[in-house]
């Protein structure tokens, strides 16, 4: 994913997704260090306030811990809280969606299955 993927989304949640998407993908693992907020501003081409906006929700939800003078960690749990979240997103807001664009397009889900 790249800042520019969502440009009617705000650039923090844009942050945000990205960090969630690598949590869940295991490069970031539970007790992991995350990039410092000047680090991954700049891996980002982002503003320092904007990561650092996009960390505090997750430092909020207890899905990462700051340790002073250490550092930012992703909290125990925190890739299972995630993909339970992410998965009850998909299906209570994004699958209705595709489901119904799929039913105007006469697309049925064993022709999509057809061409995995």
């Amino acid at each position: 994913m790249t800042l520019s993927a969502s440009p009617d989304k705000p650039v923090y949640l844009r942050l945000r997704e990205l960090i969630a998407e690598r949590i869940i993908a295991g490069r970031y693992r539970d007790g992991d260090p995350l990039p410092s907020v000047r680090a991954f501003a700049a891996e980002q081409g982002a503003n320092p306030l904007t990561v650092a906006k996009a960390y505090q929700g997750f430092q909020d939800e207890g899905l990462i811990l700051v340790k002073r003078g250490v550092g930012m960690f992703v909290a125990e749990g925190a890739r299972s809280r995630l993909g339970n979240s992410e998965r009850r997103n998909f299906i209570e807001q994004e699958w209705p969606a595709i489901r119904a664009r799929m039913e105007r397009l006469g697309i049925e889900p064993a022709d999509l299955l057809a061409k995995a």
